[in-house]
């Protein structure tokens, strides 16, 4: 007694198989191009919605920024950055962790600081419509 998967699997003909593989992988190639994200060059510090500094991640440094509550410290390292502390109550901030495509940024609200990687491109998405 036949299942009703082997039925359905016995009309699937070579072609629909082609046709299937082939749209796969169109979708694996589309996801890795429009959802990759390029590799930051920069990070953009903000305090006070004001630019205080923006470094090149080439350098391995950490940065003191200050802000309402206190003063808030960003870490670059190995291409990457990060809030590392914050007299922030919650932490949001510190807890989202290293950020390394451009585009990525990490918010301390209460302290109004912020860490934004930029890179070559601009990356876009539906909240800069």
């Amino acid at each position: 007694m036949m299942t009703a998967h082997q039925t359905a699997l016995q009309h699937i003909k070579p072609g629909d198989w082609l046709t299937l593989m082939l749209g796969g992988v169109c979708v694996a190639l589309l996801t890795l191009k429009l959802w990759g994200g390029d590799l930051a060059d920069k990070a953009i510090i903000r305090s006070g919605g004001k630019i205080f500094r923006e470094v090149p991640l080439s350098r391995d440094q950490q940065i003191e920024v200050p802000g309402p509550l206190g003063t808030s410290i960003i870490s670059i390292k190995q291409r990457k950055a990060r809030i590392a502390s914050d007299p922030s109550p919650r932490q949001y901030c510190v807890r989202q962790g290293w950020l390394q495509q451009a585009g990525e940024i990490a918010l301390c609200l209460p302290n109004q600081v912020s860490v934004e990687l930029a890179g070559s491109r601009k990356k876009y998405d539906s909240l800069n419509y």
